[in-house]
């Protein structure tokens, strides 16, 4: 019963596309049976809404007058420092940048309320943004200082573009040690007072399609609450981890480089997040329709929150000294329940990343394909799967000369 894209397309246009979330095509297979549900079904839906340092925009501001070669200098966008190294008045910023004066250096108190996440929500809103700068001046780009309000509505391009979104499973922190520490995955009580993940499970993309047959360069997608794209593979991005015998990672594995129009997004979906005691970073929103061209391919979006397991790591000592400790494996149902069990303790589990925002994503990418307002992609090329021999390589440090 071999679909291609063209023809669910062609049903997309007519109105005629069955279209259903990760989550109902998990019930509708139970009840009529995984050959008949792939028979009906055209496209499920996925999302995942949470905390993703490797994100960032780039922005073109416009030329003043006299001209300012912002490339080379120092430029800020309400205190927080953007990329320059750029042609003139093309910027970068970076999610995780924060100001020159944050308490950076300090384990705690580092409140870290304000960075280059906050900055692109606010952007988003349709905030004005003060943008400061200063430049060696030249001579057809003499001007040496600028300090303006700058809006996303008056810029020739501002471009959200993440090098790595959507993590294809992540590990469970938790902290062995007898004080409180700060990390990227929150604030971790001692002696295993908590343990907290960062994914959306059963409804992520990356675990519908566990071999990336059907998500590639190219591929449409939800980003921020408008359209992006699959721009690559991701940084990071491994597939040659520890799969179960239903193709799912059992580590962290694939990963997306997305891009997309900042003008066309919204504030609710792209929100600048601080972590106490570690720094700032932005939640972001992702949805991406699979297509059900196969049975096969039916039978990965299946996948259920019990049938996924993800590793439990000790972020005191194992993960900073880049240890392989892997202190057990718990499923997503267990840490949706609320409590794990590690070294024969309970354990509370707590999300850093939305599940009802999630939900919401793939039922607004549901909405619009259902209406006709978002066609599928054919991938221009494949993500590198477990064929590529990637080997995900650490830093190995070497003495200078």
């Amino acid at each position: 019963m071999a679909k291609s894209i063209a023809e669910i397309n062609e049903k997309i246009k007519k109105g005629q596309a069955v279209v259903v979330t990760a989550e109902e095509i998990i019930g509708m297979a139970k009840k009529k049976g995984i050959s008949q549900a792939a028979k009906e079904v055209d496209v499920v839906t996925t999302g995942t809404f949470g905390p993703m340092c490797s994100s960032g925009a780039y922005f073109n501001v416009g030329h003043t007058k006299p001209r300012i070669k912002l490339g080379g200098g120092k430029v800020y966008l309400n205190d927080v420092p953007a990329y320059t190294g750029l042609a003139a008045v093309d910027i970068f910023l970076g999610a995780t940048a924060l100001p020159d004066d944050d308490p950076k250096n300090r384990i705690y108190p580092g409140e870290f309320r304000y960075g280059g996440g906050h900055v692109i929500e606010e952007l988003v809103a349709g905030k004005d943004v003060r943008l400061v700068a200063t430049a060696y001046g030249t001579d057809c780009y003499p001007r040496r200082k600028l300090e303006t309000l700058i809006n996303i509505k008056d810029m020739n391009e501002a471009v959200l573009f993440n090098v790595r979104n959507a993590y294809q499973n992540y590990n469970v922190a938790v902290n062995l040690s007898d004080r409180i520490i700060y990390t990227y995955m929150g604030v971790l009580k001692p002696k295993l007072g908590n343990a907290n993940y960062s994914t959306s499970g059963q409804l992520s993309p990356l675990f519908n399609d566990p071999y990336y047959k059907t998500i590639g360069i190219g591929t449409k997608i939800f980003l921020g609450g408008g359209i992006g794209y699959v721009a690559w593979q991701g940084t990071q991005h491994n597939p040659n981890v520890l799969r179960g015998d239903n193709g799912v990672p059992k580590r962290g594995a694939g990963t997306l480089a997305v891009i997309g129009d900042l003008k066309q997004m919204e504030s609710k979906w792209l929100v600048g997040t601080s972590f106490l005691g570690y720094g700032c970073t932005l939640t972001v929103g992702i949805g991406v329709p699979i297509p059900i061209l196969s049975e096969e391919i039916l039978r990965y979006t299946l996948v259920t929150d019990g049938e996924i397991f993800a590793p439990v790591v000790d972020y005191a000592e194992s993960y900073p000294q880049r240890k392989p400790d892997i202190l057990a494996e718990v499923s997503y149902a267990e840490l949706k329940s609320g409590k794990v069990k590690v070294q024969g303790q309970e354990v509370p589990a707590a999300s850093l990343s939305s599940y009802p925002g999630a939900v919401e994503i793939a039922s607004i990418l549901k909405q619009w394909i259902k209406k006709g307002e978002f066609l599928l992609t054919e991938p221009v090329a494949p993500l590198p799967g477990v064929e590529s021999g990637i080997v995900f390589k650490p830093l190995e440090e070497r003495p200078i000369p």
